[in-house]
């Protein structure tokens, strides 16, 4: 790609005039396409502009948060391009998120302002009803009582510099034990991350390119790659909800419409290839797909490539660096699959074992990271940042890797007991801390186990508390139910197992590689061992 149109614009400043630029060379040329309406880049730039009035209007000042609660959609992008010009900070939110978990992200945040859907507002309403403070609420289609319309937040066209180190997105992140954590994303951060993969060689025309976003646009791979990289670069992204995926209406659009760039995680294209009309699609407009979230299986990705005429890549990336840190597109020899490929453009990356030392080609260990877009760190939480960087600014992944004398790296296992269900990463934490809540519930324990669609989903084991009779006091359907109430639904565990008493080491930390294995309680209070010393 050419990137001259938009050279001077990288050089600092607020990310937003990235697309400014691009709208000069491409103002004209279709920007969204969203189930038939569509927005040229021009019209993108002017919406977005007098949104941020609207919101200077509103009082919203440089520096506030605003959260984007929304499903995918037109406004979604015209809204965060919006807040950026205003100077504010957009904080992501999970559309499926419910009351507990959007009223933690609110007092985190200290939000000033909720951008929101009509459909969201009731679930919205109970969030707030938590807090102190009174948000601006914005709101599409909406014609509630003391909300603001998103047709009607409207002012003059706005554009407020900001500086590298000032934070332009703040989505949220969980680890396996605490809070979820802010992750600060600067401007620095997001135009560093927009350039890693657009200054590789392209072999379309930027206008020609078209991205199919059917992942969530709250996801950091949704908005990064698959949204705002086709549009700096002047191509367009045909949205569809995330909530609506449908394998076959994917591939009908892409062979309709002529989709040239897709990423997707495992469970959808287990969906395309297992449907009855895969192969009857017309799909080799499709120049470059991605999968990222889990393994691949082999026999899914050689299907779905041969039909499809183009070889699939996979990635690896955090919220905590703004997407990928490497990718097999663009590598030195090209694919090579069961790898994540090369460090992108300005990344490094090492493998370290326990003692913090390099550890040789092939041998594993934990993946460190270190380059521009590498988040500034964690909001509120100056000791998690302290933990999360070596001293000399490596960021430590948590992952386990290995890599190749190509300089290839593979990702082999997780260190810590994070369950990855069809791209969703779901911490066991946040659900044993919400089954211990429940009044018949003693203490429970959350582990992946496999299912063939989606990789892994979360298995609970639940010890009663005393005087509860599982499967009269208290069903598995109930608790069910009960997670279902309050958690977004792809969280809930599938299958609940109630069990006496929960595997310890003589310390008391629970030995969740037991519940894994189905070994629940033998030998439950055996001698500490290598086991333990894993960070549950």
């Amino acid at each position: 790609m050419d990137l001259a149109h938009v050279s001077e614009a990288a050089s600092a400043g607020n990310v937003a005039r990235l697309h400014d630029e691009t709208v000069r060379h491409h103002g004209d040329a279709q920007a969204i396409e969203y189930h038939g309406q569509t927005l040229t880049h021009g019209d993108l730039q002017a919406a977005s502009s007098r949104f941020a009035g609207g919101l200077a209007d509103l009082g919203i000042e440089p520096g506030d948060v605003i959260l984007q609660y929304l499903p995918n959609c037109r406004p979604y992008l015209i809204g965060a391009l919006g807040a950026f010009k205003a100077g504010a900070i957009v904080s992501p939110v999970n559309p499926q998120y419910r009351k507990r978990e959007l009223t933690y992200q609110l007092e985190d945040t200290e939000a000033t302002a909720v951008f929101t859907h009509i459909a969201l507002e009731p679930h919205l309403e109970e969030a707030l009803a938590a807090i102190d403070w009174d948000p601006e609420v914005i709101s599409v289609d909406t014609d509630s009582e003391g909300v603001h319309a998103f047709e009607d937040v409207r002012g003059e066209e706005t554009f407020v510099e900001r500086a590298d180190d000032d934070v332009a997105l703040l989505p949220y992140t969980s680890g396996t034990t605490g809070k979820p954590k802010g992750v600060q994303l600067t401007h620095r951060n997001f135009r560093a991350q927009m350039f890693s993969v657009l200054s590789q060689e392209q072999a379309l025309d930027d206008e020609d390119v078209k991205s199919l976003v059917w992942l969530p646009l709250y996801h950091i791979t949704g908005f990064t790659h698959t949204a705002w990289q086709p549009l700096i670069r002047g191509g367009s992204v045909y949205l569809r909800s995330a909530a609506n995926w449908d394998g076959d209406a994917a591939m009908a659009l892409i062979e309709e419409a002529g989709i040239t760039h897709y990423v997707g995680v495992t469970a959808m294209y287990v969906d395309m290839v297992n449907s009855e009309q895969f192969g009857e699609y017309d799909l080799t407009s499709l120049e470059s797909v991605g999968e990222g979230g889990a393994k691949m299986s082999v026999a899914v990705q050689e299907e779905f490539e041969e039909t499809a005429g183009v070889e699939m890549a996979e990635g690896y990336g955090l919220t905590e660096t703004n997407g990928a840190t490497h990718s097999q597109q663009g590598s030195t020899f090209g694919l090579k699959h069961g790898t994540i490929g090369q460090p992108t453009r300005m990344t490094e990356a090492t493998i370290i074992d326990d003692s913090d030392e390099t550890v040789a080609i092939g041998e594993e260990g934990e993946l460190l990271v270190r380059g521009p877009q590498v988040m500034k760190g964690y909001h509120g939480m100056p000791e998690a940042t302290e933990t999360a960087f070596t001293e000399d600014g490596w960021f430590r992944t948590g992952d386990i890797a290995r890599r190749d004398a190509d300089n290839y790296y593979e990702i082999v296992d997780r260190k810590k007991h994070m369950i990855n269900s069809a791209g969703y990463n779901i911490y066991p934490s946040e659900l044993e801390e919400l089954l211990a809540e429940h009044e018949a519930v003693a203490e429970g324990a959350v582990v992946g186990i496999p299912d063939e669609r989606r990789n892994e989903v979360p298995k609970a084991y639940v010890v009663t508390a005393p005087g509860v009779e599982p499967g009269e006091d208290v069903t598995a359907e109930e608790l069910k139910e009960y997670v279902l109430d309050n958690v977004a639904s792809y969280k809930h565990p599938r299958e609940i197992e109630f069990i006496d008493e929960l595997p310890r080491t003589t310390s008391g930390k629970i030995q969740k590689y037991k519940l894994e294995e189905g070994d629940e309680t033998e030998e439950s209070n055996e001698t500490e061992d290598a086991e333990d010393s894993e960070d549950d």
